[in-house]
């Protein structure tokens, strides 16, 4: 028989000699996980370096083992992080390419730091370190994002621009009322976030293969070394758990999607139709053929990514909807879909803070648009209620009277004479045109959220005291 290679050696020894030969090349194609799952190298490491300082606390190691093992993670860590480490697919994975790497570096010590653990909590703890940095990473993020439209709003308080429904002309806003919609949304985001990380703040590591172990282990000690709050509380739940990969997938999903709200705003309004905003050369590209065309690449893209974050969220719901308790060699497929899923949140979010940030908005071609569609009729309707006494349902029907006489005459409401109006509803009087323009319109919205260029500053206060 051949001679066997190191890393065969190491591979069977890691199946613990139940097989005479590594595994065939199609079984370790499918297995091998280090391809990505290396991306947890950091994790492992400080996990394994909490385990084995709990250990020698408990005197199951000895303190003369413990210093070697952390000596030879830290020169792991070093080693990874300097490109200098080499990862081997037969190893499977990060676990056991450390573990070979550490053995090699300070011989049988090395073997102890797997003491009262198992691969199961282990990846559970790692994938969980992992999420939960991400999670204050996204957190920041959201942060840096709210505070650019904050910024935008404040600007723009005063700035009248149309609001739609059915992307039809509605009511007048304000562009400073639109940015707080999304401060809004996306400080739904973050609160979600941070919810998550209170849910996942437990420590899977002593949880073993499923059922505990009988050493005298510590596991309040590991949590707080690891910075959770405290251990999870039933080993069996605690490996088969992906609960904190699906809730992250589940709030990139929706953050996903108000960005691609936002970025078909953006698409829109930066059309020569609209012409709204105008983008940055950073944000923008040219057309190969056409030279006066400047494309909304970033925000489309941006669009686009929130396909790839819902697919992310459907995979591993997939995943885990048939597995029996406890671990099962499926939630190996959980990574892939967590790490291009934070991946393509993060990028989005940084580039649609950029392009928030430097845009230019028009606010003469917003102010043009918002008296376009009788965006005043509401106006009209509730000074009829207001002051003529008119049930609203009366006040509406004349309304549309006069919103199809002006569409005849080919002018806006405001642009209706007295007698006209009054040939409609003889309560009208002069004091109609107080109210049919959109800066008058605007004003009058003073209700708790609405779009008067002062309650939008008493929001932006609000949220300034909490971001």
């Amino acid at each position: 028989m051949a001679e066997e290679t190191k890393d065969t050696k190491s591979s069977n020894q890691m199946w613990g000699g139940r097989f005479a030969s590594g595994p065939a090349a199609i079984m370790e194609e499918i297995n091998a996980s280090i391809g990505f799952d290396k991306k947890l190298y950091a994790q492992d490491i400080r996990g394994s370096i909490a385990h084995a300082t709990m250990l020698a606390h408990q005197g199951i190691i000895s303190a003369e083992d413990k210093d070697k093992i952390i000596e030879g993670l830290n020169t792991i860590l070093s080693e990874i992080e300097a490109g200098q480490f080499e990862f081997s697919r037969k190893l499977e994975d990060i676990h056991m390419n450390i573990e070979a790497r550490l053995a090699t570096l300070i011989g049988p010590a090395a073997g102890r730091l797997h003491t009262a653990r198992s691969r199961n909590d282990q990846v559970a703890l790692d994938f969980r370190l992992w999420v939960k940095e991400e999670l204050q990473k996204t957190e920041t993020l959201l942060t840096n994002l709210i505070t650019v439209f904050l910024k935008r709003a404040e600007e723009h308080a005063d700035t009248v621009m149309p609001g739609f429904t059915h992307l039809q002309t509605a009511q007048p806003v304000t562009f400073g009322h639109h940015c707080m919609a999304y401060v809004e949304m996306f400080g739904r985001d973050r609160q979600r976030v941070r919810h998550a990380i209170e849910h996942m703040d437990e420590s899977p590591i002593g949880s073993a293969a499923l059922a505990g172990t009988g050493y005298n282990i510590d596991r309040h000690m590991t949590a707080k070394a690891l910075g959770f709050r405290e251990p999870t509380r039933n080993s069996i739940d605690t490996v088969s758990d992906r609960d904190f990969a699906l809730e992250f997938l589940s709030i990139a999903a929706i953050c996903a999607t108000h960005l691609s709200r936002l970025a078909e705003e953006i698409v829109i309004w930066s059309t020569s139709q609209f012409s709204f905003i105008r983008l940055s050369d950073a944000f923008s590209t040219g057309s190969s053929i056409m030279p006066q065309k400047k494309n909304p690449d970033a925000a489309e893209l941006v669009r686009a990514k929130t396909g790839r974050i819902n697919g992310s969220l459907i995979a591993l719901l997939t995943i885990m909807k048939g597995l029996p308790l406890a671990y099962s060699k499926d939630m190996q497929e959980d990574k892939e879909q967590v790490f291009d899923a934070a991946e393509s949140l993060e990028l989005s979010l940084a580039a649609m803070t950029g392009m928030i940030g430097d845009l230019e908005v028009r606010a003469d071609k917003m102010k043009a648009a918002a008296g376009s569609g009788y965006s005043t009729a509401t106006d009209l309707a509730d000074w009829l209620v207001r002051e003529a006494g008119l049930p609203f349902r009366d006040a509406h029907h004349v309304t549309g009277r006069a919103v199809a006489m002006a569409e005849e005459k080919s002018c806006d409401l405001a642009d209706l004479s007295l007698e006209d109006l009054q040939s409609i509803h003889a309560s009208i009087t002069a004091d109609i045109y107080n109210v049919l323009t959109v800066e008058a319109s605007v004003a009058s919205r003073k209700s708790f959220g609405g779009t008067a260029p002062d309650e939008v500053r008493k929001q932006i206060k609000w949220w300034r005291s909490r971001n």
